[in-house]
């Protein structure tokens, strides 16, 4: 008879459900069958901002805002009476001095040998930041409204069959001042930017192979040069043909400056400037290089000791600091974010020795003391570090990156450990 595997064995699974549980990027919580909190991990307390041990006991209605609390518990009910076997819900924590944390719960119910529901399991994401983008987005489409309610801009039409194209009063105005007249389809293309003449040409709509579509050019207008969005229209005869091409050309130049601002936010770290984990996405995606990467995950060692002895300012000094030592330590192809408190991640464009060299300068830097204030702080960075010939899904990497970050940190700290995902050769680099 086959011998059991190690994975099989009851302590064995335990021991691995116990560590996915507390090293969970996420809050995880077990809920009894009254809704008081048995167990939660790390991160569920860093949601709430409260030690782990003022949570348990707590029923979640105690930390839910109050407006959110009626919906949880009657999707909580119907799971008790066997409606359902669990559901989601989005909500909103209530930390210490009234600070509000937009949540995504998923809440499943765990059941015993005989169907009978004994506990929930809870998996807690905070979605704050995705809430605001979504705040932003409604602020922009408002804004969108109210600039058509004002017109900045004007509309235009053209006569297919004569050729004939003519801009409205407004539209005239708006280009050319107050006492500007219309313009013809030669004037008006000659405000367009000429890298924007793609944009601004009307040949499928003319053809007939389009119906509508927006187009977004640059025009010369008598306050300078204006992003400008027309939404352009074709009407057809009784037959289908082609007749007639109507636009509306809006002055949208604030908005767009606004979204790219905000697409440049949304991909860096405000603090430090550099990527952030959708930025890191982002730029992982499209880098180039044909000798492989290194992905180094770092920690800053004695972080939170610095944050506790002289307060979050002088830990964004830290912060900022490290970002600048690691950004110096590489190349300016290689890439560098900052993904979340005092976590950071680097990557480099090169073979296995270069990635091992980056590593070490990295280390070296930041064995460096920083002044802070009349203090000074004697941090170190712990490296966990993954080179691949292929690139492959970022997220993998980290991850692989983050489990020899652990093995550095559990082995002392101030040092690097490194791998070849191809070799799997772990290589040390201690104090």
């Amino acid at each position: 008879m086959a011998q059991a595997s190690t994975a099989d064995d009851p302590e064995t699974r335990l021991a691995l459900f116990d560590f996915a549980f507390e090293n969970a990027p996420i809050g995880i919580a077990l809920v009894d069958l009254g809704g008081r909190i048995i167990r939660g991990n790390a991160a569920f307390a860093k949601l709430l901002s409260l030690p782990i041990d003022k949570v348990l006991g707590t029923h979640f209605k105690d930390f839910t805002h109050p407006d959110d609390i009626e919906a949880d518990l009657i999707l909580f009910q119907q799971v008790l009476r066997g409606k359902r076997d669990g559901y989601t819900i989005e909500k909103r924590y209530l930390r210490p001095f009234g600070e509000l944390v937009h949540v995504l719960i998923h809440v499943a119910a765990m059941r015993n040998a005989d169907g009978e529901v004994v506990r929930f399991i809870s998996q807690i994401e905070d979605i704050t930041r995705h809430k605001e983008h979504e705040r932003q987005l409604a602020e922009r489409a408002a804004q969108l409204e109210l600039a058509l309610e004002a017109v900045r801009g004007g509309f235009w039409q053209m006569d297919i069959l004569t050729g004939k194209f003519e801009t409205s009063d407004r539209l005239a105005q708006f280009i050319g001042g107050p006492t500007a007249a219309r313009l013809d389809l030669e004037r008006y293309v000659n405000r367009v930017n000429v890298n924007d003449g793609a944009q601004a040409d009307l040949t499928p709509l003319i053809t007939g192979k389009l119906d509508q579509n927006v187009a977004e050019y640059r025009l010369e207008t008598v306050q300078g040069e204006r992003w400008m969005r027309c939404d352009r229209r074709l009407l057809r005869d009784s037959d289908g043909r082609p007749v007639k091409i109507v636009g509306m050309a809006i002055d949208f130049t604030e908005e767009r400056r606004r979204i790219e601002m905000l697409e440049e936010t949304a991909r860096t770290d405000a603090l430090t400037g550099l990527l952030n984990r959708r930025g890191l996405s982002i730029e992982f995606a499209a880098l180039q290089s044909a000798a492989g990467v290194a992905v180094l995950a770092l920690d800053i060692d004695g972080f939170k000791e610095v944050n506790d002895a002289h307060g979050h300012a002088m830990g964004d000094v830290v912060l900022k600091t490290t970002a600048s030592r690691l950004t110096s330590s590489v190349r300016v192809q290689d890439l560098v974010a900052r993904t979340g408190g005092d976590e950071f991640v680097v990557v480099i464009a090169g073979d296995q020795p270069a990635g091992e060299a980056a590593a070490k300068r990295i280390l070296a830097r930041m064995r460096e003391p920083i002044a802070i204030a009349n203090h000074i702080a004697d941090v170190r960075v712990s490296i966990g570090g993954i080179w691949t010939p292929d690139k492959r899904d970022v997220s993998e990497l980290l991850n692989e990156a983050d489990a020899l970050l652990y093995n550095a940190k559990a082995a002392g700290k101030d040092a690097v450990r490194f791998q070849s995902a191809s070799s799997r050769d772990d290589r040390e680099y201690p104090r």
